[in-house]
């Protein structure tokens, strides 16, 4: 979400670093980019107007004026009042009220609520040890109770029977009723929708809120409908009385206008993001985090805690050991590429990196994709426990075996074990305690130190970048380390010890990136 937003934003922003001084002319300038760049990622007129004249009025102050560096001042500024318009602060979802808290799901038809249900289910499951209760109120689209069910028995949360020619108002009572009576902390519900919004879908939302007195209303919204995702946000609002947003389909809409126009527009905070299918693809809302990757800063803490909730500890703590004694062997290897197709995959740990948004395209020129994991870990798994012991046993022969096993070539086997062996000299360095910038996160605690400067001094040029990352120990040195030690485990196998991006093996064909 928000690449075009990105992109835009970028270009202005590198246009005024390159200035000594800022005049009215260059903010005037840089705000009509900035407003272009708005619209055209779907965000209402309104937000748009009155975002614009917030960062001009603090743009054309004296601190920006005199300040040593006006380019970064004004990046600033827009991430702050970006902050303020997508909200202060993160507002998690409540369930500070009496048990069963009920929680109601609405939104229109094909919007996500049945999956997303389950997600939130899921969720506070496994985070919050509650015992949850869902319950489907959609008698109108076929087989949906049959779906919520399916998906309960995948996350192993209870649903409540389904009564055939029972209504909304009747099944939100039983369900009611089941909880009370079942011990259960929370009730979801999940409402029908409509293509677009009706009254005869107001009046039913209105008779079930009126019944199952709900804790939380939560609008599922699809990002992928734009400025109309305000249209609806504002009936439902008025009509029903929301407590939260939640949007889905957010990995795939470039534009994500949305996001910064709903909490605007309703006041109503967005509380969730769904970002894929899967049913633990589910992020919280934090304004600040969202804001700084809309402006390339990145979003390492997002990174960490993605790495903490797919990372096997006991796995984690026994790999940190061996990479201590300076030991990484191929079976090391696969396992950091099974933790980073778990963590999103190359582009969902990149994109999360500070500056890696101004090199999306260099990246898609380069045909990175999961592929590569997928490919080089049928690799390994086609090699004997001795020769994943022992790469050094894998001559000619072997290796053709091994392509012929895995159905790859032996140039991307060859590639493969450099890979490893660049990987093992960095862990080697790693226990010598030579390692420095991005290495630094191998079991010392804390968040990498990044070069100085980042973000807002992030250069441009995407080779300079790449200098600095392959100065900084590469994307490998990111690997190592346990979550009880501060790590982040399974990134290892994203480059050399000074390979920066260069060192990944890139493309469906294994295509390696370009050397410097």
């Amino acid at each position: 979400m928000f690449e075009t937003l990105t992109e835009r934003l970028g270009s202005v922003f590198d246009n005024l670093r390159g200035k000594g001084a800022l005049g009215p002319k260059d903010v005037d300038e840089a705000m009509r980019e900035v407003r272009r760049a708005l619209l055209e990622a779907d965000v209402a007129l309104p937000v748009a107007k009155a975002f614009i004249e917030k960062v001009r009025e603090r743009a054309l102050g004296q601190e920006v004026m005199r300040s040593v560096s006006p380019g970064q001042q004004v990046v600033k500024i827009v991430h702050d009042a970006m902050v303020e318009t997508l909200g202060a602060e993160a507002v998690p979802i409540s369930l500070a009220a009496a048990a069963p808290v009920v929680i109601m799901m609405v939104g229109l038809q094909g919007s996500g609520k049945t999956t997303s249900t389950a997600k939130i289910a899921k969720r506070l499951t496994a985070r919050e040890k509650k015992k949850i209760l869902m319950a489907s109120l959609d008698v109108r689209r076929p087989a949906a109770q049959e779906q919520l069910k399916v998906l309960g028995e995948q996350i192993d949360v209870a649903t409540l029977p389904v009564v055939e020619g029972q209504q909304p108002v009747d099944i939100a009572k039983r369900a009611m009723q089941a909880a009370r009576l079942g011990g259960f902390d929370v009730v979801m519900l999940d409402t029908a929708g409509r293509l677009h919004v009706d009254e005869a879908l107001m009046a039913e939302m209105a008779d079930v809120r009126a019944v199952a007195d709900p804790h939380e209303t939560l609008l599922v919204a699809d990002s992928l409908t734009g400025q109309d995702a305000v249209n609806v946000a504002t009936q439902f609002h008025e009509r029903i009385g929301l407590t939260g947003i939640m949007l889905t389909r957010t990995d795939g809409d470039g534009r994500g206008g949305a996001a910064l126009s709903m909490r605007a527009v309703t006041g109503v905070p967005i509380k969730l993001l769904g970002t894929g299918e899967k049913l633990d693809e589910l992020e919280d809302f934090a304004p600040e985090r969202v804001a700084g990757r809309i402006l390339g800063m990145g979003d390492v803490v997002s990174l960490v805690e993605k790495a903490a909730e797919t990372i096997d500890a006991d796995k984690a703590n026994a790999m940190a050991a061996k990479m201590k004694k300076g030991q990484f062997d191929l079976d090391d290897l696969a396992e950091q590429l099974k933790q980073m197709g778990r963590m999103g995959g190359m582009k969902g740990v990149l994109g999360m990196l500070p500056g890696m948004g101004k090199m999306k395209k260099q990246m898609d020129a380069s045909a990175l994709d999961d592929n590569v994991i997928k490919r080089q870990g049928a690799i390994i798994s086609s090699m004997t426990k001795a020769e994943r012991r022992n790469p050094k046993l894998l001559n000619a022969s072997r290796k053709k075996r091994v392509a012929a096993g895995s159905g790859t070539s032996v140039p991307e086997i060859n590639r493969l074990l450099k890979m490893h062996r660049q990987m093992a000299d960095m862990m080697k360095k790693m226990a010598k305690g030579g390692m420095k910038g991005l290495g630094g996160l191998f079991g010392g605690g804390g968040m990498p130190d990044m070069p100085a400067g980042l973000p807002a001094d992030m250069p441009s040029d995407p080779a300079e970048i790449e200098r600095l990352l392959g100065d900084a120990g590469g994307l490998g040195g990111l690997s190592g380390g346990s979550i009880a030690g501060g790590g982040l485990p399974g990134l290892a196998g994203l480059g050399g010890p000074a390979g920066g991006l260069s060192g990944l093996p890139m493309g469906r064909g294994g295509k390696k990136g370009k050397k410097r």
